[in-house]
């Protein structure tokens, strides 16, 4: 392509377009890095948003399967709805350039990043928020900062600031921070099970006992936990990172970016006469409002009281006393929880909510686990699975179809916080939520070859339902016997900050969330962080200020394990649980479990009602069934076949002659069962010195026949007559 202009950043392998495609947009950047090439453009509508409290941008980040050199998946051969990736990178982006806009800003925003090509080897979510935030920056919205992405790993010790995606295959973490010179806007961070031990089972034995023929990788994962204090040292890494590659942007595209236009920002206009009124006259019920947990009914009571104003005064317009009254509560809730250290429900800075734990609830589910903090509860339903119930998806990165075996699906029916609106399809902050969750459990599976599904269903709603999810799916996963490689909880907290003063609250609630200066969410054990998700409303934030809110964090963690851990101790396991084992035998003995043409596994198939995979090489059984009894069985049962000592088979050579029994009569031939159970085939030609047209006419099953060894083909011996 012709570039009108080419920008090309040093020590970086990334070229920039500005306005030279997509011209009628606001800003366009074509960005290229290796062979990934990515078209971002910014539109602004000159139309502004009626809520005022509200900043109306849309982030769309769209992957072309032209891209990869390939079609769609499925009968459609057109791109449709959003992938999960997609829409949880089109989250990512949103998440770290909302902060940018000025408040007050309400015209609609819509930025759009689509891959058009892509390097196998690219991280196309940094690169996405890269594209996005230098069309964003060249573009006429007065916008002076640039955001940046920045990733790392850990490969045997070592830490890589962004990998390759070859690397990341291979990391124990995966850390996406963005940010810009200063701050650190947006964290997103999993740990990565480690594999111990890798048994690659070969492709099925029989396809009637398994029809899926590809292979299967079980592996035994130690879970891999990064402790605070390695956190905070790999963040300052980190800002210095985003520090320089800021500066070098802004730099570099600083030549490019369009004069600014003007757009009116709506500063709401504080009347502070109504403010004091409002202080003076309605303090104690705000507060008792405030002490209302639900939403609901605290919009209520507020709604109540700005009628009663309005009542009372009626020089004030309705929206200045409801704008008035969001103000006085707002400063409320913060200068007590600083001033005091006191929060609206009477919580000390640091207190967990009443937790409530019951197990296996659903007579019908695998499991399941109803877990209640607070305000919000998750009902948390386990279903295991086979090879064949994973869930199938491509990316474009991929060669192929991947398999998903563990799966967290979460719900939020608007029912939860009191509104009346129907269910659909799962948005953005649903997979989000459940993408969180899952981050957090994977690492704590043994034995991830079997297909996990958690379903977290959101029944009510203050504060951090996506943490709920992850402690219910621990003990959802526990009350379904599922082997865990440790404890896990998640907590969500908060801060409050007026100049040098600040607090940090364990275990926030929605009102903490709204009214407060963060939202991080981490899950972890007792010794260190699994996941985390950290938005920042301030400017920044400090490192040793976040380092004293993860080790505050870390209080809140063991407090909730004591909880689980007594409620653990009571789970009572359902009957019909589904259950897998895996076992090694000699491989040598693997044709005594087949049995002749695999008579002997299908007869324990069918009598204990599981599945079995044998791999042949190895040795290595993984039996699968409805329950755990089944399961036992089948293996007892092949245990016993295998605790019989074989009789030593005798061994035969080329001319032994010997006397044998007709087994089987088949169109070419006889099989001939020779003593010490070995079979081998006379040929039609080798029965008789005479032409045979129908063995069946010279030979009937049982006769007894002398024959000679004539030829040993593999394990196949060839008969000819003595």
């Amino acid at each position: 392509m012709d570039y009108d202009v080419l920008l090309t950043l040093e020590n970086k392998n990334e070229e920039y377009a500005f306005s030279s495609v997509a011209k009628q947009a606001d800003g366009s950047v074509w960005m290229k890095s290796g062979d990934t090439v990515i078209l971002a453009t910014v539109v602004v509508d000159e139309n502004e948003f009626a809520d005022e409290e509200f900043l109306p941008l849309t982030v769309q980040y769209i992957e072309k399967t032209y891209a990869a050199g390939r079609y769609p998946g499925g009968f459609i051969k057109r791109e449709s709805k959003p992938s999960d990736f997609e829409a949880l990178t089109s989250r990512i982006i949103d998440r770290s350039l909302r902060p940018l806009f000025p408040k007050g800003f309400t015209n609609q925003i819509q930025i759009t990043v689509m891959v058009l090509s892509v390097d196998k080897e690219s991280d196309l979510q940094a690169l996405a928020l890269n594209a996005a935030s230098a069309a964003l920056y060249v573009s006429d919205l007065d916008i002076t900062t640039s955001v940046t992405a920045c990733r790392v790993a850990k490969i045997d010790g070592d830490v890589i600031v962004n990998p390759t995606a070859s690397q990341l295959e291979e990391s124990t973490l995966d850390l996406f921070v963005a940010g810009s010179k200063e701050d650190l806007l947006m964290i997103e961070m999993g740990a990565i099970g480690s594999i111990e031990t890798e048994i690659m089972s070969s492709a099925m034995i029989d396809p009637m006992i398994d029809p899926m023929l590809s292979a299967e990788s079980i592996a035994s994962y130690r879970s891999n936990v990064l402790s605070e204090d390695e956190f905070v040292g790999i963040l300052e890494t980190v800002q210095k990172s985003l520090n320089d590659t800021n500066s070098a942007y802004e730099n570099a595209f600083a030549p490019f970016v369009k004069p600014a236009i003007t757009l009116q920002l709506h500063e709401t206009v504080v009347d502070e006469e109504l403010l004091a009124y409002i202080r003076e006259n309605y303090a104690d019920s705000i507060s008792d409002a405030i002490k209302h947990m639900a939403k609901s009914e605290r919009s209520n009571a507020l709604r109540e009281i700005r009628e009663t104003i309005l009542n009372a005064q009626e020089t004030w317009e309705k929206a200045s006393v409801k704008r008035a009254l969001i103000d006085v509560k707002r400063e409320m809730v913060r200068s007590n929880i600083l001033e005091n250290g006191v929060r609206p429900d009477g919580r000390t800075l640091r207190e967990i909510r009443p937790i409530d734990i019951k197990t296996n609830i659903l007579p019908s589910a695998h499991a399941s686990c109803l877990f209640t903090r607070g305000q919000t509860q998750a009902l948390v339903v386990l279903t295991l699975g086979g090879n064949k119930d994973a869930q199938m998806y491509e990316n474009l990165s991929s060669n192929g179809s991947q398999y998903e075996t563990f799966m967290v699906h979460y719900n939020f029916p608007g029912f939860s916080v009191g509104e009346a609106s129907p269910i659909g399809a799962p948005r953005r902050r649903e997979l989000g939520h459940g993408n969180l969750a899952k981050r957090a459990l994977e690492p704590l599976l043994e034995s991830p070859g079997q297909t996990i599904r958690l379903v977290s269903e959101i029944l009510e709603s203050n504060g951090s339902s996506s943490m709920a999810t992850v402690c219910g799916g621990y003990m959802a996963m526990r009350a379904g016997d599922i082997e865990l490689s440790d404890q896990m909880a998640g907590i969500a907290m908060g801060m409050v900050s007026e100049g040098d003063k600040f607090a940090i609250l364990s275990d926030i609630s929605g009102l903490e969330d709204h009214d407060g200066d963060l939202d991080f969410k981490v899950s972890g054990s007792k010794e260190g962080i699994s996941a985390l998700q950290m938005d920042i409303k301030l400017g920044g934030i400090s490192l040793s200020v976040l380092k004293e809110a993860l080790y505050q964090a870390k209080e809140g963690r063991a407090h909730i394990i004591g909880i689980m851990d007594e409620a653990e101790k009571k789970i009572e396991f359902t009957d019909g649980l589904p259950s897998s084992d895996l076992f090694s035998i000699d491989p040598g003995r693997v044709a005594e479990i087949i049995g002749q043409a695999g008579k002997t596994i299908r007869e324990i198939i069918e009598k204990f009602d599981v599945a079995i995979d044998i791999d042949r090489k190895k040795g290595d059984v993984k039996v699968t069934g409805s329950n755990k009894q089944g399961v036992k069985g089948a293996r007892e049962h092949i245990e016993g076949i295998l605790s019989k000592v074989p009789e030593p088979k005798p061994e035969y050579h080329v001319g032994d002659k010997v006397s044998g029994t007709v087994k089987k009569i088949v169109d070419f031939g006889a099989f001939i069962e020779l003593p010490g159970g070995i079979d081998g085939l006379l040929h039609i030609s080798k029965i008789s010195e005479h032409r045979v047209s129908n063995v069946a006419d010279v030979l009937s099953v049982g006769d007894a026949i002398d024959v000679e060894i004539l030829e040993f083909k593999g394990s196949k011996i060839s008969l000819g007559r003595a």
